[in-house]
């Protein structure tokens, strides 16, 4: 039985708080307030950046807020039938701090607990949600052929066989070298073309001509490169060698190098050359390459997400070979206080392999701070339950390690149950 799953987006919402004139100036200062209630697996260090991080949060928010909305449609395919689900995922982004000056802190006990507040002054850059926005409609095309190649796993097997058996041809087209405007209006009606085609050699064929008849526009480059990119990852998804798909992953690589060269600003192409780099396994250029990709976008999801994979994926592999110090300055440059609060559950994985690190080079309180982490933004998590109990009950934490036990027998740990009185 194949299960097979299909992720695209079907509609991108873009919306404004405060409306325009929150982009009128580039920054704006707040004065802001945060509070925070101390939990059982926080360090004091912890809980102070914690409510730092509220109140910078709720400053933002008080200058203008940028939400993303996505409207994703998720479909599974199991024994010849299909089920389809879907969901509205609302993420709040908001804009760099870029300065902030503590006014008031202090402590106080809530029901046993610690209660931490602060006040900032906070300046707050808004001019950069204004560039972002202005980035993501310019994108939006590319982006779209972007998720649109995502879903087509059932037309392309069959196209596959076919592509290595017919090598894909060029067109000879006349170029009138006076007619530039013109070209690129010619280009860019073949581009449109394109995207609307889901058989991949005609989306090849029409987007080399777009290139030859306009060889300085960049868009049909990005769109022929991802187009090879999915070939190689359904030719990889039907368990192929590396040499069958190599000659795809070379001219994915040259057109967004060429792409690259046109406009070194173009982050399709910087997210393109980063996918290149992962399937080659050269994991340092890959992270660099989507680097870049942020630099120019702050707001580029995508080449968040890929770093993310990119980074834990080489510190664990750095782990593996007990390689620990290097793991860990690899991890360090993804899960640094400059990551915004909503993409920590994503980082999941990262904060669990620090912690196992953390555990081999004996220091209990990091990995404590780390599985208090994974917990709070998986509390389902029972093997972190379980590894947090451990060391609470090291440190003679007896309750905080009997809480953690029963957590996790609930959730159908054998081992913590039998550690249960």
């Amino acid at each position: 039985m194949e299960l097979y799953w299909r992720l695209f987006y079907s509609s991108f919402f873009v919306f404004f708080l405060w409306g325009i004139p929150a982009f009128s100036a580039s920054t704006k200062t707040v004065i802001a307030d945060g509070q925070y209630v101390m939990a059982d697996g926080d360090t004091l260090a912890g809980a102070e950046e914690k409510v730092l991080q509220r109140a910078q949060r709720n400053a933002v928010e008080e200058a203008g807020v940028y939400l993303e909305s996505t409207f994703r449609d998720v479909e599974k395919e199991s024994g010849g039938r299909s089920t389809q689900t879907s969901s509205l995922e609302i993420r709040t982004i908001a804009a760099a701090v870029t300065e902030t000056e503590i006014l008031e802190s202090r402590r106080s006990f809530e029901l046993d607990r610690p209660v931490f507040f602060v006040r900032i002054r906070a300046t707050v850059n808004v001019s950069s949600l204004a560039e972002a926005i202005r980035r993501l409609q310019s994108d939006q095309q590319l982006a779209q052929h972007f998720r649109q190649l995502q879903q087509e796993n059932h037309q392309l097997r069959s196209q596959l066989q076919e592509l290595q058996q017919r090598p894909i041809g060029v067109r000879m087209l006349a170029i009138d070298p006076y007619g530039k405007s013109a070209s690129y209006q010619r280009a860019r009606a073949m581009l449109e073309t394109a995207l609307h085609t889901s058989n991949l050699r005609e989306k090849i064929q029409i987007t080399t001509d777009a290139a030859t008849i306009d060889d300085r526009y960049v868009d049909p480059l990005i769109v022929r490169g991802q187009t090879y990119l999915r070939l190689v990852s359904l030719a990889f998804s039907q368990q192929a060698q590396a040499l069958d798909y190599a000659d795809y992953l070379d001219k994915a690589r040259i057109d967004f190098d060429h792409a690259i060269t046109l406009d070194d600003k173009n982050v399709w192409a910087w997210i393109g050359k980063g996918d290149v780099l992962t399937w080659l396994k050269q994991w340092d250029e890959a992270a660099a390459a989507y680097e870049q990709v942020l630099e120019l976008d702050p707001f580029a999801d995508i080449a968040r997400q890929r770093l993310i994979d990119v980074y834990t994926t080489q510190a664990r592999r750095q782990a593996n070979t007990k390689s620990w110090h290097h793991a860990l300055a690899t991890l360090k440059k993804l899960l640094n206080a400059q990551t915004p609060e909503s993409w920590i559950p994503y980082q999941k994985e990262a904060y669990a392999l620090r912690s196992e690190i953390y555990l081999k080079l004996n220091q209990p309180e990091q990995a404590i701070e780390d599985l208090s982490t994974v917990i709070r933004v998986d509390p389902t998590n029972a093997a972190a339950l379980v590894t947090r109990a451990k060391l609470y009950r090291e440190r003679l934490q007896g309750r905080l390690a009997k809480d953690d036990l029963e957590r996790a027998c609930v959730l159908g740990s054998i081992p913590a149950c039998e550690q249960l009185p």
